[in-house]
């Protein structure tokens, strides 16, 4: 058998929609990951600019991080947290060194990856071409598997380039959760 190696994984997802599944995914994955997520009560956001925000989510949490893994449900595709992560996550930069990126489907998702307007725009951007460099895999509760999920996201890492054109939001979109995002 090979050995898969243990990857530092950064968990982006909607905290009050889907804490359940980051627990859930964190609890499965054990010692296979070292979880470099944004937990609530770590960055007080009450007092501080945006830009400010961004840069302590990219130097405190993802900086050590070699793969995000985006947790996907019914309205992550609103989330501005959500989606600053994933830009600061795509940057390659003296501090931090790109992350792999992994979108993976929540069971609470009912649309799952066929639906791009119901994930992060910044991650179906990823998705796009001969050559994404984003995977979406709908949820699995079988360890080995996200393993090779991650290691992968990480060997994709360091070869096609990621697209990080779109603007960051202002603001988390308001919306039904199930009609998604429009260009």
């Amino acid at each position: 058998m090979i050995q898969i190696p243990r990857h530092k994984v950064f968990v982006s997802y909607h905290h009050y929609n889907d804490q359940h599944y980051k627990d859930l995914f964190v609890q499965m994955m054990g010692d296979d990951i070292v979880d470099r997520s944004v937990d609530d009560g770590d960055i007080d956001d009450t007092r501080m600019k945006t830009e400010t925000i961004r840069q302590r989510i990219r130097d405190e949490f993802i900086r050590e991080a070699t793969v995000t893994v985006v947790l996907v449900g019914t309205c992550t595709w609103q989330r501005k947290h959500v989606d600053w992560e994933i830009g600061s996550s795509l940057r390659d930069t003296k501090l931090n060194s790109r992350c792999g990126l992994l979108g993976i489907v929540l069971p609470s998702n009912p649309m799952g990856m066929y639906n791009p307007s119901l994930v992060p725009p910044r991650l179906a951007d990823n998705r796009r071409g001969l050559y994404p460099f984003a995977e979406m895999r709908n949820w699995s509760g079988d360890s080995q598997t996200v393993r090779r999920w991650i290691h992968a996201a990480f060997q994709r890492r360091s070869g096609v380039p990621p697209n990080n054109s779109r603007a960051q939001f202002r603001n988390n979109r308001s919306g039904d959760c199930a009609r998604g995002w429009e260009d």
